[in-house]
């Protein structure tokens, strides 16, 4: 069945319930009412959402327009898109960041993959704060890289619905919520033993050195220029003088 079909039996009243209660909408949290009502907020979206006003009239629940299903279709995607767009202003807000607080706290975004991280709960982010440009990531505060969410589903959301300043911006309002970096790293053993570091130090002198033979091989001996270009020029003379 169709998580987005809504003349199923799962279709509930209100939009924005059944919204966040379909599979993969995990990430989003409710966007307030008034917040959705005030036009202040949605300032810009006009242009970007095709069916902009039957979106909106869908979203805030007064949709009741009767129309062909390939159109309702339409004004339904359009009404997703445009509860993210607004998702992703809202959730930098005093009462978004703390609904998404609370969400981080339940761990509803997952935990960082790193086993050195140690279970560390994880925050969505985008790449861009373009639509349509990179699907959502995951932000792990404690080794502060990104990871690509494990359900495919999570995988599908657009990135600009959270955009790129989210993570950063609940930190900079709830320090104490910032985890203390780890100074944990995995150490290369063998047999128990560890791996001296000359071991690497060697393996790179010894790719430094595959690349510099490789340029030598295309250079011309007398005039270190390319042998190509030699050729074409046909007289080594002339490159004595650069």
């Amino acid at each position: 069945m169709d998580e987005y079909d809504t003349t199923s039996s799962s279709y509930v009243v209100y939009w924005r319930d059944w919204f966040l209660a379909a599979r993969g909408h995990e990430y989003f949290c409710e966007i307030d009412e008034e917040y959705l009502t005030d036009r202040f907020n949605l300032t810009g979206l006009q242009s970007e959402v095709t069916y902009y006003n039957h979106a909106l009239d869908l979203v805030t629940d007064v949709f009741d327009v009767d129309c062909k299903d390939e159109v309702r279709e339409q004004v339904d995607k359009s009404a997703r898109h445009l509860y993210g767009l607004v998702h992703a202003r809202y959730i930098i807000t005093s009462r978004g960041l703390s609904k998404m607080c609370d969400k981080y706290k339940r761990g509803d975004f997952g935990r960082c993959p790193r086993v050195l991280c140690h279970g560390q709960t994880l925050l969505p982010v985008g790449l861009t704060d373009v639509p349509g440009q990179s699907p959502v990531k995951l932000f792990c505060p404690k080794c502060e890289d990104i990871y690509t969410p494990k359900s495919s589903r999570h995988s599908a959301i657009d990135g600009a619905y959270f955009g790129t300043s989210f993570p950063h911006i609940l930190f900079q309002v709830y320090p104490q919520l910032v985890p203390e970096k780890t100074e944990e790293r995995f150490v290369q053993k063998c047999f128990g033993f560890k791996v001296h570091s000359h071991a690497a130090l060697s393996r790179w002198q010894e790719e430094r050195k595959e690349e510099m033979l490789a340029r030598l091989r295309g250079c011309n001996i007398r005039t270190g220029f390319p042998s190509d270009v030699v050729a074409e020029r046909g007289d080594t003379n002339s490159f004595r003088s650069w």
